[in-house]
């Protein structure tokens, strides 16, 4: 502890972002990252951007992107809230729609920034387990709260909760927010953007570094009712004006003008997760059902992070969470063709080891 530091910064406990190692020929399978790139038409709109304008600040309120959202989910742009990635949306979350003195809900095993966030906030929480299925169970999200968030499809388990089952969590709480973080519901998911006209307390996250291909650019955004997204715009500009720079607004945009490259991607990984996790079923691996583009698997004969340093030396990393009840899960990740082949490749020698 430096002398220097608040108390609040002694006790805090950071979040751990995947690995991202500097070592080459690393088949790197442990950040959820995806295999193509983004599409040709975010590269071209981005050079074309890359000019004298740069001198000038961007639009802080990024209304080209908030239009081309909102005309993607069929919406109002004045129902959309965009930020520096989900990460920094899901912050302004925490601050601006959970602070009411009762404890924010969310799953045992889910996203780890949340708890992070709570430490950050002071705001209180409680884990609500998940099934022995690994799987949300609306009936559990009952209890006097001051906001409920879980990922659909969860993280890291990959599992899929039903619109339905979305419902019955939002009319059982309708005075407080519900925040359904859709990271990687494009790989297979339904989104609850539909409802959120139907449900004032509803929010919806979603970020583009997964199914648009572009982690680097850093563009997240949230969609709901006006009043939850007017609290959001209150802590953006009291906290950052300009969070994302001309380069991601016009990068972001064209990523939205591709559909069919977004097709093509999602298909793709959709592909490859099914036949990875036929592989890893083969080998004697329980696979969870994964609508995501990672699936979370374990070997009932191996420890996982006895696995994951077996790959390792063989230069394949994938993620360990060394927390209760998934400690012998390993998340891995999707990757190209190439990549999930030299992965199934790898394993069998492994796993037939004494």
């Amino acid at each position: 502890m430096s002398r220097f530091w608040s108390p609040l910064v002694n006790d805090l406990v950071p979040y751990v972002p995947g690995e991202q190692p500097k070592l080459p020929d690393l088949i790197k399978l442990n950040t959820n990252e995806h295999p193509w790139g983004p599409s040709p038409r975010v590269i071209e709109a981005i050079q074309l951007e890359v000019a004298d304008s740069l001198r000038l600040y961007p639009d802080p309120n990024a209304d080209a992107l908030k239009q081309k959202l909102a005309d993607y989910h069929g919406v109002t742009p004045e129902q959309v809230f965009v930020g520096n990635g989900s990460d920094e949306v899901l912050a302004h979350i925490f601050y601006g729609l959970f602070q009411h003195g009762k404890p924010v809900l969310f799953p045992d095993i889910t996203y780890s920034f949340y708890p992070v966030y709570c430490g950050l906030y002071s705001i209180e929480s409680r884990l609500v387990p998940l099934d022995e299925q690994f799987a949300v169970r609306p009936e559990d999200y009952t209890s006097d709260c001051g906001g409920i968030i879980f990922p659909n499809p969860n993280a890291p388990t990959g599992r899929l909760m039903s619109l339905g089952d979305i419902e019955k969590i939002v009319t059982q709480n309708p005075d407080v927010p519900v925040v359904i973080d859709e990271a990687y519901v494009d790989f297979g998911g339904e989104s609850a953007i539909q409802l959120v006209d139907r449900y004032p307390n509803l929010l919806v996250t979603q970020t583009l570094s997964k199914s648009r291909s572009l982690a680097g650019l850093r563009v997240g955004f949230a969609i709901g009712h006006t009043d939850l997204i007017e609290a959001l715009e209150r802590v953006k500009n009291s906290f950052n004006s300009y969070p994302l720079d001309r380069l991601a607004i016009v990068g972001a945009v064209a990523a939205y003008d591709d559909e069919a490259y977004f097709r093509q991607a999602t298909d793709y990984v959709v592909r490859e997760r099914q036949r990875v996790t036929q592989g890893l079923a083969s080998l004697g691996f329980e696979v969870l059902p994964s609508v995501a583009n990672f699936v979370l698997t374990r070997h009932p004969l191996h420890a996982g992070a006895d696995i994951a340093a077996a790959l390792r030396e063989r230069s394949i990393i994938v993620r360990h969470f060394n927390k209760p009840r998934i400690e012998n899960f390993l998340r891995i990740t999707i990757g190209s063709t190439d990549q999930n082949d030299a992965l199934l490749a790898a394993l069998p020698g492994i796993v037939e080891a004494s």
